[in-house]
């Protein structure tokens, strides 16, 4: 099961959405769906922190992928945050950590967008 609640910035173009459970095969759509309604609202810099995010699957790191061109368009971004060691060595396997800005704490994530 996957819940998702989200903060939105608008003086800095900026969504955070807060992950808690996990993203597979019966979850991600609505991962996707939630991302795709913060672009559509116009916010092109987003911080997913996983605090509580358990676990994430091929499908969702698919969904991070698909809509990561159509942020940096926008001249945005997506970092991740606050993630445990489980999900991070998922994301450091498929090499996410070179693509993607990983911060240990949110302020940190929050500094990297607002410090531009």
């Amino acid at each position: 099961m996957l819940t998702i609640s989200n903060k939105t910035l608008d003086k800095d173009n900026l969504a955070i959405l807060y992950l808690d459970g996990h993203i597979e095969t019966n979850s991600y759509l609505d991962f996707e769906n939630e991302l795709n309604n913060i672009l559509e609202k116009g916010y092109s810099h987003i911080i997913l922190n996983c605090r509580d995010l358990q676990y994430i699957n091929s499908a969702g790191l698919g969904v991070i992928m698909g809509l990561i061109e159509e942020v940096r368009e926008k001249d945005g971004d997506i970092k991740l945050c606050a993630m445990n060691k489980n999900v991070f060595k998922i994301f450091d396997l498929v090499g996410f950590n070179q693509l993607f800005e990983i911060y240990e704490k949110e302020e940190e994530a929050l500094n990297a967008f607002t410090q531009r």
